[in-house]
């Protein structure tokens, strides 16, 4: 019996490991890196940084959409050929290889850089399908939702170590070398931490072709797929929390997704936004282990003991921290002052003579000019936006654009080409120091547009920037122009003291730590009676509904990491938890088909939310209403999940098993 149990845990172990694995593709793959290296480097000679976009965006959802197709027929066949770790092997290797590859994309590569991150994110889902079908072959049922957590929190572990360090290569590594070796790690990453799993996990019993019917094995998985549909009012229950799953996983992928544009938008550094997305890496490990710790284990009786207690001060710690965050977060931007919270600064005003902070056509009247220039017309499909006018400076020696400003940080958008020159730059009148800084380079091979770059004086307040043609061509073939779209006086950078919110959130942490385990039994120990799966999972939705009002009114630094940290509550934890609850819903003797429509909706999960948040986006032309708009995915879960009946749906399960197994159709 000891030795039984030594390899029961040793499989627990292997198959968590390889959320470690893979969860480095998520973060530095899918979230932190590759996204900004296509935008900045592989896409970097595309028209615009609109139409590099686009194509980013088009592979996205080109991959989704691949995944999303081939998921429930793959999972068939592995329950029906008995393949569950050969295509998981197959899959995983598949995103190593176009991972690992990436390491040779440069300035120019972007049709390479999209068709290996397609590859890549199809090994990474559907290796994912496989990876979750065997949960139910190597967890007890009493222990799902522990084991299930406990893989989200190593994959955090995972994930954000290797992002740490892929940040520090990017930093310390000379030109792209950082980006490109951090690809690599990955791979090398994601391979050496499958191992485990493909060694000591065994391939669980599953139907058997030969007794299912005639036919090859395609044939035989795809009657089985349409049976199921035909048959899906069977499953009435699993059919019911599907839908549920659908809506709420929606608005928590949207969450994820839309964070650092967000965070952006309000002016928020990008060292604040990555320490961000590291902080909920972090923090989400030891909050997916409590709320996996959260449920009454199956056959668990209600009555107070040892467990009940710790469970009851589990609760009451999540409860405190719901309560206690909002607090320090809106209490902190009000008490500390501005350099200590990132509260907004007051805006730069404009003047009669200076424009202030905001977005100033080419043609403002402020700007003057010295030269031949003449109007032009861009089209909207090139710069991403509405058509807008721009100046085009002409070739002779000593053109000069003067524009008089209110701020410190100014950003110009103008166009590149082979037509196009160098152009000294100036701040009241004295060249910006460094190399790059001194030179506005527009000469490029191909025509590209809406390119930005910014320039900083060394304090705030009236300044002018001069834009000099320095009468000499960039490379052999260029001219001397330069077309200039827009002028954008960039409003005041928050600052924020990291060292005194962290401590702030550090001390919090460690008051409801205290507070939860002296007042946690007696306050919860009613209400932890009755937290099974189900409702711990409607625990997190309503922590999210909180999250989604609180992001409306969002406008500090310390605001934001507060909420950061109400989100690594709760993040991990209902995606974990929602994938215990679904392997409980079905037959485990199909849990490769099943995880595969589980994968489908997890696919569409990233469709909905986004264009509902776009849309919100574009209606009130600000991403505030936007984020409140997300509430409703969480509201109509909550919703959905509260009619699902989890006994009822367990029940149809384990009679599906128990009759496939009388029939001897199980090899």
């Amino acid at each position: 019996m000891k030795q039984e149990e030594q390899i029961y845990r040793r499989r627990i172990r292997a198959w968590t490991l390889y959320d470690w694995a893979n969860s480095a593709f998520a973060t530095t793959i899918l979230a932190a890196v590759l996204p900004v290296y296509y935008s900045q480097v592989a896409a970097s000679t595309l028209p615009s940084p609109a139409v590099a976009t686009a194509t980013w965006s088009t592979a996205l959802s080109v991959s989704i959409f691949l995944v999303a197709v081939i998921s429930p027929l793959l999972g068939t066949v592995s329950d029906v050929m008995r393949g569950k770790k050969l295509f998981l092997a197959c899959f995983a290797g598949l995103g190593v290889l176009a991972t690992g590859l990436l390491v040779l994309v440069e300035s120019g590569d972007w049709l390479l850089a999209a068709l290996l991150f397609v590859l890549g994110r199809i090994g990474f889902a559907a290796a994912n399908v496989f990876y979750d079908a065997l949960l139910p072959h190597v967890a007890r049922e009493e222990d799902r939702d522990r084991v299930s957590t406990r893989g989200f929190a190593v994959g955090y572990l995972g994930g954000g170590l290797l992002l740490a360090v892929n940040v520090v290569m990017i930093r310390l590594l000379p030109g792209t070398w950082g980006p490109r070796l951090s690809f690599l790690s990955v791979a090398l990453w994601w391979a050496l931490f499958s191992i485990p799993l493909l060694t000591t996990v065994p391939e669980p019993h599953t139907l058997d072709a030969r007794r299912r019917g005639t036919g090859s094995v395609a044939a035989v998985s795809f009657r089985r797929l349409m049976t199921t549909l035909k048959e899906i009012r069977q499953y009435r229950e699993l059919f019911k929390f599907l839908l549920a799953y659908l809506i709420y996983i929606d608005g928590v992928g949207t969450i994820i997704g839309v964070a650092a544009i967000y965070g952006a938008e309000l002016g928020f550094g990008s060292l604040e936004l990555i320490l961000a997305l590291l902080l909920v890496q972090f923090v989400g490990i030891p909050f997916s282990l409590i709320f996996g710790r959260l449920p009454i284990a199956a056959g668990a009786g209600a009555g107070e003991n040892t467990a009940g207690r710790l469970r009851s001060r589990f609760l009451a710690f999540i409860l405190l921290n719901v309560l206690l965050l909002p607090l320090l977060g809106l209490g902190g931007a009000r008490l500390f002052p501005a350099s200590v919270s990132g509260a907004a600064p007051a805006p730069y005003l404009s003047s009669p003579e200076a424009a202030g902070q905001g977005t100033w056509p080419a043609a403002d009247s402020r700007l003057r000019t010295l030269g031949s220039w003449q109007s032009k017309t861009l089209p909207a499909a090139l710069v991403g936006r509405k058509e807008v006018s721009t100046y085009l400076g002409s070739g002779e020696a000593g053109a000069r654009l003067d524009f008089p400003f209110r701020g410190q940080e100014i950003e110009i958008i103008h166009s590149r080409g082979p037509d196009h020159g160098a152009w000294a730059v100036e701040i009241d009148g004295e060249p910006l120091s460094g190399p790059d800084a001194m030179v506005l380079d527009a000469y490029q091979a191909s025509p590209a547009y809406g390119r930005r770059i910014a320039f900083q004086a060394p304090a705030a307040g009236e300044h002018v920037l001069s834009l000099i043609n320095r009468g000499a061509k960039a490379a052999a073939s260029s001219g001397l122009y330069l077309s200039l779209a827009q002028i954008r006086v960039l409003p005041p950078r928050r600052t924020s003291r990291l060292g005194t919110i962290l401590g702030s959130l550090l001390l919090l942490e460690l008051a409801a730590l205290a507070l939860a385990f002296l007042l946690g039994g007696p306050l919860c120990a009613n209400l932890v009676r009755h937290l099974d799966t189900k409702h711990s999972i409607m625990l997190a939705l309503s922590v999210y509904a909180v999250i989604a009002v609180w992001g409306f009114f969002l406008d500090s630094v310390i605001e934001f990491w507060c909420l950061a940290w109400l989100v690594a509550c709760v993040q991990g934890g209902s995606q974990a938890l929602s994938r215990s609850l679904y392997a409980s819903l079905i037959p485990a003797a199909k849990s490769g088909e099943f995880f595969g429509f589980f994968g489908v909706m997890e696919k569409f999960a990233t469709l909905f939310g986004p264009l509902v948040f776009a849309a919100a986006a574009a209606t009130f032309g600000s991403s505030r209403p936007a984020v409140l708009s997300v509430i409703l995915f969480f509201l109509v879960g909550l919703f959905l999940l509260r009619r699902v009946n989890v006994a009822e749906g367990r029940r149809t399960a384990r009679a599906e098993d128990e009759s496939l197994k009388r029939s001897g159709k199980l090899d």
